[in-house]
């Protein structure tokens, strides 16, 4: 009988006694990250058992989206940053500058965002996507939404993350 490997999130807070039927697996690693082959068991308490083939088809299926997402057209990536730099040339250089440090020609007091700062960085991209969208409230930074549409705006976005640190 094949066996089947996965990785398996164990809760940092139970205690880690799981009880595996006798000759159905193994468990691997550590409390927080367990490779388990054979049968998943839950903690005792739980009762709930996994046998083999289920979890074959769980880590099937998990390999079949993760290579579904990896193999993504990479002509459509490179058409949305060409069309994001096109869109932040026209749009957003005056202010923001060729490289995204808020040095444009047109100056602001408060100052423009510099988008290659830790502090840009660090922010979601949706949170990121809503300033553009939204504009940012009393900063030179106007709504987009009526101007570019979500996908433009997130092609912009796509755009401004290649800008070097």
């Amino acid at each position: 009988m094949p066996m089947a490997a996965c990785w398996l999130p164990i809760e940092r807070s139970r205690r880690c006694s799981i009880r595996w039927p006798r000759g159905f697996g193994n468990v691997f690693g550590t409390r927080r990250n367990a490779v388990v082959s054979g049968v998943l068991a839950r903690p005792k308490e739980k009762g709930n058992v996994v046998k083999g083939p289920g979890l074959s088809v769980l880590c099937v299926l998990t390999t079949a989206c993760w290579l579904v997402a990896s193999t993504s057209d990479p002509a459509a990536g490179e058409r949305n940053l060409a069309r994001g730099k096109k869109l932040y040339e026209n749009y957003c250089f005056a202010c923001h500058g060729s490289q995204g440090k808020g040095d444009g020609v047109v100056q602001f007091d408060p100052p423009v965002a510099d988008l290659t700062s830790s502090d840009v960085l660090v922010k979601p991209d949706s949170r990121l996507l809503k300033s553009i969208h939204d504009g940012r409230p009393n900063t030179a930074m106007d709504a987009w939404k009526s101007k570019l549409s979500d996908e433009a705006i997130r092609d912009v976005l796509a755009y401004v993350l290649t800008f070097p640190r």
